[in-house]
């Protein structure tokens, strides 16, 4: 039987398929890498951990204007995208693409990936 992070691990090769992800990662709530998915080059605990601060304020924000708990967060620059998606209380996935990434197919598979972290923790 496979452990959890392996199946963490899966989730994450999954969402990879889709094939516009260049990094990826599954984080706690306090932004400690739980499982990854990033290439040479990017500083993935500090990826992991300003991600879970991003989301974390936006959740913040969004509270107290009671406009309740947002489902994702987009961050758009000239050379890419990053998605932070809250995965159940205790998770987020976050994954990064390219510019040129259509969000459509993406969100669909943050928003799978997301449903299977919450079955699992």
């Amino acid at each position: 039987m496979p452990t959890t992070a392996e199946m963490l691990e899966s989730i994450l090769n999954d969402l990879k398929r889709t094939g516009d992800i260049e990094a990826s990662a599954i984080v706690s709530r306090d932004g400690l890498i739980m499982a990854s998915d990033i290439p040479p080059g990017i500083h993935a605990e500090a990826f992991a951990a300003m991600s879970a601060t991003m989301l974390g304020a936006a959740e913040t924000a969004t509270a107290e204007l009671k406009k309740g708990i947002p489902d994702r967060i987009i961050v758009e620059s000239a050379k890419g995208k990053v998605i932070a998606a809250g995965a159940g209380p205790k998770a987020l996935l976050v994954a990064m693409t390219g510019s040129y990434a259509g969000l459509g197919l993406i969100l669909v598979e943050v928003e799978r990936a997301t449903e299977n972290v919450k079955e699992l923790l």
